[in-house]
Parts: structure tokens; C-alpha cells; sequence
């Protein structure tokens, strides 16, 4: 972001430059003497150039008001900008004009000589041909301007109305909170029926891979990498976030050459033939680049509606009824529910009253259970040491499968209260009852309270469309919440809605601290006034950039626009400061603000004699 930042700033830092030397050039063209021209060139602009400075960082005051992962991603910006323009201003006041001073005198040595290097009149032949083409350009602008101030009341009237108009594509630009970026690679989620052995849906994954290889042409393929089941260890089964729930669970990661098609319309194409080829099978697409992951903020989803509540059965019907809404939104893709409910269980309830007459506990009885399902690494880890190497290894002692292929044999598991002689006769079905459950595979807690989450993705519409279809979905699901259930809204969309509100917020304070400094500054309400007028233009030239190239209003084209209210308002300081200048000279206001338009145009504008004036406003001269 930091690079960014600074890429973004490459103009100003020019531009400060620029009009440090053009402004001595002006002074130069005028007769005065080189360091008088250099003194005064560089000195009348030391002041409208710091406001302008400061008006500059102010407007990044926005980017401190953001939260979470936002905060993180764009302060350096707003910080490498900051620094940056201080830094340019500095160097414009210092260096820029001793070095103008270097470079004239020695100018001046080869204009006497009258000899220009061979390899250097290439470039001189194009810098006359390019003075020649800005001045025709300028004098054009010099008569569209004088045409402008003739009718000045007409051209604001309808200046004024087109800016406020164009406000009105705003709701139509769309939101979003980061641009999608197309890495050239993707990540499928299959899940098969809960309890499908993982042999089953190794074969499952294998027809899911040829529907691939059939829909992404062969020159464009890279590489399909398949996980099936659960990770080995629950280390990486925690850095995982497709949410696996057993072997009937897959991951399929397709990566694509660099001259491949869009991936977004592989992505379509496959969301719809797999659903058509394989019912039954839930498949849903995970973010797959590092731009993404990082603004989901690990989860595999940009929309996260949570249900929580301490009646896990509550909590489930009211995520499957608002699970089946969502989906009917325009836009809202690969909707389900992390935490399915569908998982078959054999549940042994513990008579503890048989148990204990015979000197057992509950917790014995299921030590037993898991000595012979698990094995003794679950319930008494043992360690054999390899003597000669000094490596130690994990013993673990378990019945094998195949005498555990029945409810039956699973019943007449002998139960031990691992102390010898003491209630070795018992078997499991003598002390305990069972019976046929459903459960979750996953559990989810958000601050202790168990969570059911539903994720969703989008496609072919923008973040904020698909969220305020959403949002009216809940408040309606909210009137008949069971008692102890709520729903919230988590993910990159409450953290688009925050960072959009505290930008807003703070913009709206950089316009106000703008405007102040403008008033100690010019010791005028009006005058800041006029130069946050151009602030209007500005910003309508956003809307249009933006409603033109369809590209919806995000975080990083809002930032885009702060950098455009800062450049406009330092470039109305200088109008404003030079019209002053000319005012405070006896000039007529009209006149004035032609000359202010010409000098912002081009800092090195000669001083344009009455006749100019006269020819460029039709031969008027309007007070």
C-alpha cells in the first residue's frame, strides 16, 4: 500500500516542481535579474503552496477513521501520500530552486556558444514542436475561458445543476470493498452426503475433475491439486477454512496459465453445470488469491450472517429458513450453512445407576468406549524409546476394525475400570443404552454463545446490492426470532458498511478543517467558499469516471476521490491567489479571474496585454 501510495503521488510531487519553475520562468520572461526572479518566483507561491500542502493531507484524515483489517490496508497509503507531499514541498522550496540557478547559468553559457550537441537536437526539435502545439491549445482555452466569463451567470447556473445531477448515478455505481481481482486461479468445495466414506468421495472428486478438464480448455490448465477428508494433524485443520467436516469433504484448487480466459466466467460456468450433473452434492466456490483471503478476513465467504443462541435446534431452523431466502436474492451465490445438521450418530446413554453398583463411572465407561474405537493414545498415551537413536514414539493399542463391523459387536465391548480384578466381566450393552442421533459435524462458538453461520458469495452483482436485498430479509426474520436467538451481520460486508460510514464521517470533517484554514489563510469566509466550489466538479467527475468504465464505488476509488478533493482544492489556491494578487493591483474582477484561469492552466503564461484580454472576451470588458 505503501508503493501505492507513492505511485498515487508521483503527479503532485511533479507538480510542485512545476510550478516552481514555471513561476520563475514567468518572472525570467518578465527581464528581472536570475536570483530576483528566483527570490520572487519561488516566494510568492511558498505560502498558497503549504496551504495547498496541508489542504492535501488533511484530506487523508478519512483513512484513521477506518476499522479492523481496513485500518491496516490503508493508513500506510494515507501516510506514504502524507509524507510524501510534505517531503515534495520541502524540496521544491530548497532544492528545486538552487538547482534552477545551477542549470540557467550553465543555459546561458551554451545559448552564447550557439551550439547544441548532435544527439541533444532530436529532443529540442521535439520540445519546439510540442510549444508550438501547447501554445495553439492555450490560446483555445484562452478564448474559452473569456467566452465562459461573458455568460458567467448561464455557465454556473447550469455548472452548478450538472454536478448536482450527476449525484444521481451515485445509487447506480454500486458498492463493493475492494475490486475483484482475477489471479488466474480458484478453489472448490465439494461435500458429498454427510457420512459418505472418504473412497467415495475420492470417486466423487474424480468425475468433479474431468467436469473441469471438459469446461477449461487443456492450453489454459495449469494444475488441479485435490485434499480430500480431514486434514492429518488439527494443527492445519485450524489454518483451514473451507470448513471440512469429515471424509466427505474436498478441496479442489485449479490453477490456470497466465494467457487463460477470465476465471470468473470458468467460476460461472462450472457453478452451473456441477449443480446440473451432480444433485445432491454441495458445492461452493472459496476465495483463492491472497487479496481476497485477506479482505474476508479468513473466512471463506464475503457475506457472514450469524445466528447465535444457546438452543443449537432454534438456532438451525431459523439459518435453514433464512438460509432459503437468501438464496432467491439476485446475486447471492453458494449460500449454505457451515454447520449442517445431517451427520448420523450412535449416541450410548450411561446407565449410572447399573455403573455405579458395580464400581464404575461414566467416565470409565466411555475410557472403555474409546480404548477400543480410538485407541490408548486417546485415553493413556504410551511411549516406546528407541534406545539407540534416544527418539521416542507413540505406542497406540486399539481392537481392530474389522471386529467392530456391527451394532452388535460394538454393544459387547468389554468395559475396565483399569484396576485388575475390579469389574473386568461387564460389556457395554449391560450398562448402557443407544440410540440414532443427527448432530453437527462443526461447532462454532463467537464469545462462548454457539454460532450457526451462514456464508454466501457474489457474483454478477455488487456487494452492497446483494446486502441491502439482504438486510430487509432479516429485519423481517428478526419479528419472530425465538426468545435467546439474535442475527448479525460479520464479514467483509459489515466491514465495507463501517469503512464506508467512517470515511464518510471523516470527509465531511476534512471539507470543515479544510475550509477553516482556508478562512486564517485568506482572512475571507467568501473566498474558501469559492474554493471549495471547485470540490463540486471534482467529485462529479468521479461519478461520471466511474459510471462510464462501470466500475462500483469501493474503498480504494474512494480514496481515489479524497486524492481528486485535495489536488482540486490545492489548484483553486492558486487561482485564488494569484486573482488576489491582481485585484489587489487594480485590476477589474472579470479580468482578474481570466488571468488567475490562464496562470493555472500554464504557471509560465506571459503576462497578456489589453488587447489579448480585449480579442479573447469578443472586445468587452465586463466589471
Amino acid at each position: 500500500m505503501t508503493l501505492g501510495g507513492l505511485a498515487l503521488a508521483v503527479g503532485i510531487l511533479v507538480d510542485d516542481a512545476t510550478v516552481t519553475i514555471e513561476n520563475i520562468e514567468r518572472h525570467m520572461g518578465l527581464g528581472e535579474k536570475l536570483e530576483d526572479a528566483i527570490l520572487k518566483g519561488a516566494g510568492e507561491i511558498a505560502l498558497p503552496a503549504l496551504v495547498s500542502t496541508f489542504c492535501i493531507c488533511i484530506v487523508f484524515i478519512p483513512m484513521f477513521f477506518l476499522s479492523g483489517v481496513a485500518h491496516y490496508l490503508f493508513v500506510p497509503f494515507a501516510e506514504a501520500v502524507v509524507f510524501a507531499v510534505i517531503a515534495s514541498y520541502v524540496l521544491s522550496r530548497t532544492l528545486v530552486p538552487t538547482l534552477v540557478m545551477w542549470f540557467e547559468r550553465h543555459n546561458q553559457k551554451s545559448e552564447k556558444d550557439g551550439h547544441v550537441t548532435f544527439w541533444v537536437r532530436p529532443f529540442v526539435a521535439f520540445q519546439h514542436a510540442f510549444e508550438r502545439g501547447f501554445d495553439r491549445f492555450r490560446s483555445s482555452y484562452r478564448g474559452l475561458l473569456g467566452t465562459i466569463l461573458n455568460h458567467r451567470g448561464v455557465f454556473a447556473v447550469a455548472f452548478l445543476a450538472f454536478c448536482a445531477g450527476s449525484w444521481g448515478l451515485v445509487p447506480f455505481l454500486g458498492q463493493d470493498f475492494f475490486p475483484s481481482v482475477d489471479a488466474g486461479t480458484f478453489r472448490l468445495h465439494v461435500r458429498a452426503a454427510t457420512g459418505t466414506r472418504v473412497e467415495e468421495t475420492a470417486n466423487l472428486v474424480d468425475q468433479v475433475e474431468a467436469t473441469i478438464r471438459r469446461q477449461i480448455p487443456a492450453n489454459e490448465l495449469q494444475g488441479i491439486v485435490d485434499n480430500i477428508g480431514l486434514p492429518v494433524s488439527g494443527i492445519n485443520l485450524s489454518y483451514s477454512d473451507s470448513g471440512v467436516s469429515g471424509p466427505a469433504d474436498a478441496d479442489i484448487t485449479v490453477a490456470l496459465q497466465k494467457n487463460h480466459g477470465p476465471t470468473a466466467g470458468y467460476i460461472r460456468q462450472l457453478r452451473l453445470s456441477l449443480h446440473q450433473q451432480f444433485p445432491g452434492v454441495i458445492f461452493y466456490f472459496l476465495p483463492a488469491d491472497i487479496t481476497t483471503q485477506t479482505i474476508n478476513f479468513g473466512l471463506p465467504a464475503p457475506l457472514d450472517i450469524q445466528v447465535t443462541g444457546r438452543d443449537l435446534a432454534a438456532d438451525q431452523k431459523v439459518a435453514a429458513d433464512l438460509a432459503e431466502k437468501i438464496r432467491r436474492v439476485r446475486g447471492a451465490v453458494d449460500v449454505r450453512i457451515q454447520q449442517p445438521d445431517d451427520l448420523q450418530r450412535l449416541q450410548f446413554s450411561v446407565d449410572r445407576t447399573k455403573a455405579s453398583g458395580i464400581g464404575l463411572t461414566e467416565q470409565q465407561v466411555a475410557s472403555s468406549v474409546l480404548l477400543s474405537l480410538s485407541g490408548s493414545g486417546q485415553v493413556q498415551p504410551s511411549y516406546w524409546l528407541d534406545i539407540t537413536t534416544g527418539v521416542q514414539y507413540l505406542v497406540n493399542i486399539r481392537a481392530p476394525e474389522y471386529r467392530l463391523e456391527s451394532l452388535a459387536a460394538l454393544q459387547s465391548v468389554p468395559i475396565s475400570a483399569s484396576t485388575p480384578g475390579t469389574a473386568n466381566g461387564q460389556i457395554l450393552s449391560n450398562l448402557a443404552s443407544v440410540s440414532r442421533i443427527t448432530s453437527q459435524p462443526i461447532y462454532s462458538h463467537y464469545n462462548i454463545i454457539p454460532v450457526v453461520d451462514i456464508y454466501g458469495g457474489v457474483a454478477n452483482r455488487d456487494l452492497g446490492g446483494v446486502l441491502s436485498d439482504i438486510k430487509p430479509i432479516i429485519a423481517q426474520a428478526e419479528k419472530t426470532l425465538p426468545r435467546g436467538v439474535s442475527i448479525i451481520i460479520r464479514g467483509q460486508a459489515l466491514t465495507m458498511s463501517t469503512s464506508f460510514f467512517g470515511l464518510a464521517i471523516g470527509l465531511m470533517m476534512s471539507i470543515a478543517l479544510i475550509y477553516l484554514l482556508l478562512v486564517v489563510n485568506f482572512q475571507s469566509w467568501l473566498d474558501p467558499f469559492i474554493i471549495l466550489t471547485a470540490l463540486t466538479g471534482a467529485l462529479a467527475g468521479v461519478i461520471w469516471g466511474l459510471h462510464i468504465t462501470s466500475t462500483t464505488l469501493s474503498v480504494p476509488a474512494m480514496m481515489g476521490a479524497i486524492m481528486c478533493m485535495g489536488v482540486a482544492t490545492a489548484n483553486s489556491v492558486l487561482v485564488v491567489t494569484f486573482a488576489r494578487q491582481r485585484l489587489a493591483e487594480g485590476m477589474d474582477p472579470v479580468r482578474a479571474a481570466w488571468e488567475a484561469g490562464q496562470h493555472s492552466f500554464a504557471s509560465g503564461l506571459d503576462d497578456c496585454s489589453g488587447n489579448d484580454y480585449r480579442h479573447a472576451t469578443n472586445g468587452t470588458r465586463s466589471r
